[in-house]
């Protein structure tokens, strides 16, 4: 960008935050959440399931490998807004095609720098994710400062937003393979996610999120999978829908907000987490045989672990905090993880455990 702009990020319990605009001048509402990966703001920036959010990345420093678009998880960047502690103006990699600055202006995105992002995410741990509004321009006094306040504390909640439609995909679409098929319900679903049902060769078949169980049974698949995705996991009634037409006739698997969709679908509950597993080293711990997995994740519900008794069996639990990791209900053929098998950014631990025991059905 040709001038330095200024920018302020406001917060619904009237924290302001002044820093230095960069990315798009303009202004971003969404949920304030928090992300510790040291690496993967390419894989961040495009996840569908940051819909509705602005996202604030723990490492202090964003942008020294620049942007390649080989890591994109999505067509473009889905996040509101983006919050750094500093940005690197110069970066070096020979794999990088523009600047993160150029990627998020040319996007039409907002973004903060010289922020105390350590405060801000001790605030969100101690206080819970927070309505923000994000606001970029050449010069921003008082009365954008009360504009900006207004919008954080009046704009809708993440669970009144419809926000699986605006990223699932326009329309169904077959990917050749050789191996079995795979019916996929796009609720945002990651292009690594497709990425590692291709290269064990199955034939995908995606449906958006609207599909209903006819369209999906006359593909004639050998396995269901639920997708990741944005916001409340209990506004997707057409996935639920889908999930209680077939369960018991295919097998059923869901990744992250596709295991929080089938389990209320068996009749589970879920919560909102006061502020999400958003990073690259959650521990996950395996209840039957005891091995802890270092695990990807980007959520923001969980499935409340006392609704499942007598439903569904739980078989992995997060390390540091009991939340529900894994499920499953082996009458119905039905297995879920709620992190991100597949990475992108994060470890390997669990992929070839989750993809690999699709090949088996």
């Amino acid at each position: 960008m040709d001038m330095e702009m200024e920018a302020i990020l406001a917060l619904e319990d009237g924290t302001v935050e002044r820093g230095v605009g960069w990315g798009a001048e303009g202004m971003a509402q969404g949920e304030l959440v928090f992300a510790t990966p040291f690496t993967g703001y390419e894989e961040a920036l495009t996840d569908p399931s940051y819909k509705g959010q602005i996202l604030m990345l723990t490492y202090p420093l964003i942008g020294n490998y620049g942007v390649s678009g080989s890591r994109f998880q999505s067509g473009g960047i889905k996040v509101e807004g983006f919050v750094v502690r500093e940005r690197c103006e110069y970066p070096s990699h020979y794999r990088s095609k523009c600047g993160i600055e150029e990627f998020l202006h040319d996007e039409g995105v907002p973004a903060i720098c010289e922020v105390d992002t350590r405060m801000l995410t001790i605030k969100t741990r101690r206080y819970g994710t927070m309505k923000a509004c994000l606001r970029v321009a050449p010069e921003i006094g008082d009365e954008e400062i009360a504009m900006a306040l207004e919008l954080a504390r009046t704009q809708p909640d993440i669970s009144e937003l419809d926000l699986i439609e605006e990223v699932t995909c326009p329309s169904s679409y077959r990917i050749p393979g050789r191996g079995k098929r795979i019916a996929v319900i796009d609720l945002g679903v990651k292009r690594s996610i497709i990425a590692s049902l291709k290269k064990r060769d199955f034939e995908i078949f995606v449906f958006p999120c609207n599909v209903r169980r006819g369209e999906i049974v006359n593909s004639e698949p050998d396995a269901l999978l639920l997708s990741n995705g944005p916001g409340d996991p209990k506004r997707a009634k057409s996935a639920m829908e889908v999930v209680k037409e077939l369960a018991g006739t295919i097998p059923i698997y869901g990744i992250c907000l596709g295991l929080q969709i089938i389990a209320l679908a068996l009749g589970c509950e879920t919560y909102k987490l006061k502020f999400g597993h958003r990073g690259a080293n959650q521990p996950v711990k395996d209840l039957r045989d005891g091995r802890v997995f270092i695990t990807s994740q980007n959520h923001g519900f969980a499935v409340d672990k006392d609704s499942m008794d007598g439903i569904v069996e739980l078989t992995q639990i997060n390390a540091n905090d009991g939340t529900v990791e894994a499920l499953e209900e082996p009458y119905l053929g039905i297995k879920c993880v709620q992190y991100h098998p597949e990475a992108s950014p994060g470890p390997w631990d669990t992929e070839k455990i989750f993809f690999d025991e699709l090949m088996q059905i």
